[in-house]
Order: C-alpha cells, then sequence, then structure tokens
C-alpha cells in the first residue's frame, strides 16, 4: 500500500492531549486545518521528549543561524481540551524534527508504528515507500505553545512522590527511595537537526547534520524514562498504553 503523508501548512491548532482519568490516561497529539482534523496516538514518554527537543532546536537555531526566536512560553494560551470525534489516524513510532528557514518554520514529522525496522532516511523525505506520517509546519511561537502546554499534561498525572518521584497511586506507594535506592533519569540532550535549505525539497541531507529521531517503546529505557520493572511504565502502572 502507497504511503500516505499528511501535511498541514498552516494549522489552526496543533496540541497534546488526553482522554481518560489520571492514572489511565491516553495521549494524543492533535492537528486541525481548515475543515482537517486528525489525532495519532502515543506515549506520554514521546510527548515529552518531543517538547523538550523542540525547545532545544529552537535554542539552536538562535544560536546557529542568529534567528529570532521567542523565549520559552510562561503561559499557555490554549487550555481547551482535545476536539471531537477524538479518532486515532494512527499509533506513533518515530518522529522527525526539522527547520525550514525559507518559511521560518518547525517541522514536525510522526509516523506510524511499523512492524519492520524504520529507514530512516524516509523521515523528512517525501519517498513513496515508508509509514504513513503528519508533517506539521510550525511558527516558533506555535512551537513554544506546543511545548508549554505539553508539559502541563504531562504534570496534570497523578502526584509525584516526594522522595522517588514517582507517582503517587490512590491504593498505596512502594517507594524505591525508602529502600536506599534512587535512579536518575536524564533526557538525552542530541539535537537532530536539518540545515534550512533541506526541508524545502525534502531530498537531501546536508553533511554533518541528522534530520530524524526514533523514539520506539523498546528504546525508552535507554532515554531515561522506564522503569526497572519491564511490565511497568513511568507511572507504574502495567504495561498497556494508559497513563500517560
Amino acid at each position: 500500500m502507497a504511503r500516505t503523508i499528511h501535511e498541514f501548512r498552516s494549522p489552526r491548532r496543533f496540541v497534546a492531549g488526553t482522554v481518560g482519568q489520571p492514572g489511565d490516561r491516553t495521549f494524543y497529539i492533535q492537528v486541525s486545518q481548515d475543515s482537517r482534523l486528525m489525532s495519532v496516538e502515543l506515549e506520554k514518554q514521546q510527548v515529552l521528549i518531543l517538547a523538550d527537543r523542540l525547545g532545544y532546536l529552537l535554542d539552536e537555531v538562535r544560536r546557529r543561524f542568529g534567528t529570532p526566536i521567542p523565549p520559552e512560553a510562561e503561559d499557555v494560551d490554549d487550555v481547551s481540551p482535545l476536539e471531537n470525534p477524538i479518532d486515532s489516524e494512527f499509533r506513533v513510532g518515530s518522529m522527525g524534527l526539522g527547520w525550514d528557514a525559507d518559511a521560518a518554520s518547525v517541522v514536525i514529522e510522526l509516523l506510524a508504528v511499523t512492524e519492520q525496522p524504520l529507514d530512516e532516511s524516509v523521515i523528512l523525505d517525501d519517498t513513496d515507500e515508508g509509514p504513513d506520517t503528519v508533517r506539521v509546519f510550525l511558527t516558533a511561537d506555535e512551537a513554544r505553545e506546543f511545548s508549554a502546554r505539553s508539559m502541563r499534561v504531562i504534570a496534570a498525572g497523578r502526584p509525584l512522590c516526594p522522595l522517588c518521584n514517582q507517582p503517587l497511586d490512590p491504593t498505596g506507594h512502594i517507594c524505591a527511595r525508602s529502600n536506599g535506592y534512587k535512579r536518575d533519569a536524564e533526557f538525552s540532550r542530541s539535537l537532530e537537526f536539518v540545515d534550512p535549505e533541506v526541508l524545502a525539497s525534502l531530498s537531501r541531507l546536508v553533511p554533518g547534520f541528522d534530520s530524524s529521531f526514533s523514539v520506539e517503546p523498546d528504546d525508552l529505557d535507554e532515554e531515561g524514562l522506564a522503569d526497572d520493572d519491564p511490565d511497568q511504565d513511568e507511572d507504574g502502572d502495567d504495561g498497556d498504553d494508559t497513563d500517560r
């Protein structure tokens, strides 16, 4: 089946949001433009990584090219819930991130989960072969707003234990810190970045720059986000995809 790339060059809205109660949330990214509305499902950790790396990319664009970039957003203007209907187009397996200097836009790609290993050359490319993709162009202000809202959505889950920084359950909590063990969690700060002229054609990469980053469920532990128990996610839930 031919690949489908859903492109949104002037989105009315691009937000992360959830369905469900804290402890049992499902995360989505939703984009709308004109009469089009599309949602994709993903992990909370993927939202967190995307929000984090968006901020780093914008800082690097300012540093490398002198492009005026707004500071991190302190307030979130759009606090409305996701729009209905929330029908997931696909589940996100990998993500791409780049900068289009001609349009002064951040380019975000969300690629569907694939059964086969992903050929990263398809990310930020119009090749006919590859997973279905949502490609969104954002201004720097819109990207800052997306990151700020995403962090608020993530923080709206269950309260954290002051000792081990893990979510507290109403039914009880086993604190790893109280047992004398603490695992530090850090994000990779590596930048996956595309030189400005690349995204104008979406056909080639400038040597020395890597255009994509992949966030697979099996790789989340490498980001320092997964628990030691492989059957549990960050919030201490079992291995299903909810809450998050």
